[in-house]
């Protein structure tokens, strides 16, 4: 990828739209009253989740969850206003984002440059999820200058800023949808985003070459910043990468049932990319390092929220609503959360986790005994835990009254919520 001088001044059109009260409790502990509210919170339900036949008696009620947003508020701006959608606050740069990753994944060989621009296509882009959590931080980060300029100078400092920042949304979707293409190749699989998956359609060298290719120019974009901080943060994330596949590929007994092990390397696969993203996002607005851990730890514990959520959707979700298989990570013997909390109900579950699941009567066995058990209920409280974590970091931030700011920081609340209401 290559960021290219003279970019055009990008100016920040935020659109006019209604923005809602926050949910979640603002500290990072669930104590007392507000533990026990969003544990009950998680537990109810509007509609029953099916799993291999059994009825769950856990729902996600969001009247419910509305009880609960008053118990504690930040004396900042939590208690706040209308609701609004994150997505349509960076609506003007997504697709300035959407556009410049097309151009950026140009190769010679037409082949490769197929491959490579296969998940930036129109309509499978995806959610962009990563490139708006990165922008809503950039501006919620926003720094003004505390000494008068000249005219024109603060302007031209801030568009200087704000393209460095989005080169980092662009770093970080490149090397996601790098992480993607070798994912599937390792796990066989043939679909994603609701389409064919690169390695189905085009063979697992060309994806591989793919992923590869991004990930070149990802580095080439992250050296064009010239700041060394940044650079490190970023490539540890691709370590991290690496790092959380091999622990899966390669897991003992002991090391696949335990919950510690799963979390952590659920931080390498899936947080750490996210989290380092938004801390480089801090870095490079020159914030303090205090400020810094407050991104990386709301970009943390959304990760690590979201994941959960996946976990969950995995065994509730259809084919249609994920984009891909359901029951695909059971099926090629992952384990996750709901099945390690349903283990600690039913020690004997352990003993088919242990003779593994190419035989699929041990798929049936396990779905039967999470059905039985409140490891989806479970699941989804300590995704619930996680998100409350993440809103916590932003309630932390330092006092704003710039409107885009605390715009931006009410988005990134809200975005906690929807990760953990999402169902696909």
């Amino acid at each position: 990828m290559l960021i290219y001088r003279g970019l055009s001044r990008i100016s920040r059109i935020w659109k006019k739209t209604s923005f809602g009260r926050r949910w979640l409790p603002s500290h990072p502990l669930l104590s007392g009253a507000s533990h026990s509210a969003a544990a009950a919170a998680a537990a109810a339900a509007d509609s029953s989740v099916k799993v291999l036949g059994c009825r769950e008696a856990y729902s996600w009620s969001l009247p419910a969850l509305h009880g609960i947003r008053h118990q504690i508020h930040h004396q900042s701006s939590s208690v706040i206003e209308e609701q609004l959608d994150p997505f349509s606050l960076v609506a003007d740069e997504l697709s300035i984002l959407a556009k410049r990753l097309r151009s950026m994944v140009v190769a010679e060989v037409p082949k490769l440059a197929s491959a490579a621009e296969y998940f930036f296509k129109m309509g499978v882009e995806g959610k962009r999820f990563r490139p708006t959590v990165l922008l809503l931080m950039a501006t919620a980060l926003n720094l003004r200058v505390p000494e008068p300029l000249h005219d024109g100078v603060e302007d031209a400092l801030a568009t200087e800023l704000r393209t460095r920042q989005q080169c980092i949304a662009e770093i970080t979707e490149m090397i996601h949808v790098a992480s993607l293409l070798h994912d599937d190749v390792l796990d066989d699989a043939d679909t994603r985003r609701g389409i064919g998956s690169l390695n189905f359609v085009m063979g697992n060298k060309l994806a591989v070459l793919a992923g590869d290719f991004l990930l070149s120019r990802a580095c080439v974009a992250l050296a064009s910043l010239k700041n060394t901080e940044v650079v490190t943060l970023l490539a540890t994330v691709v370590e991290h990468l690496v790092t959380g596949e091999t622990m899966q590929m390669t897991t003992s007994s002991d090391q696949r049932c335990s919950m510690d092990y799963y979390m952590q390397k659920t931080y390498y696969k899936t947080a750490s990319l996210i989290s380092n993203s938004c801390k480089a996002i801090a870095l490079l607005a020159g914030q303090t390092a205090e400020v810094a851990i407050l991104a990386f730890d709301y970009g943390k514990n959304l990760g690590l929220a979201y994941q959960l959520i996946d976990d969950v959707l995995d065994f509730t979700g259809t084919s249609a609503s994920l984009g891909k298989g359901s029951l695909s990570d059971i099926r090629h013997g992952i384990i996750t959360a709901p099945i390690l909390f349903a283990m600690e109900e039913f020690p004997q579950l352990r003993t088919v986790v242990e003779q593994g699941f190419e035989d699929s009567s041990n798929v049936d066995i396990a779905l039967e005994y999470l059905g039985k058990s409140r490891g989806i209920q479970k699941t989804r409280e300590l995704a619930v835990k996680h998100a409350n974590l993440a809103a916590a970091a932003i309630d932390s931030l330092p006092e704003s009254n710039d409107e885009d700011v605390r715009k931006s920081r009410r988005a990134l609340l809200d975005l906690t919520h929807r990760v953990i209401t999402r169902n696909k």
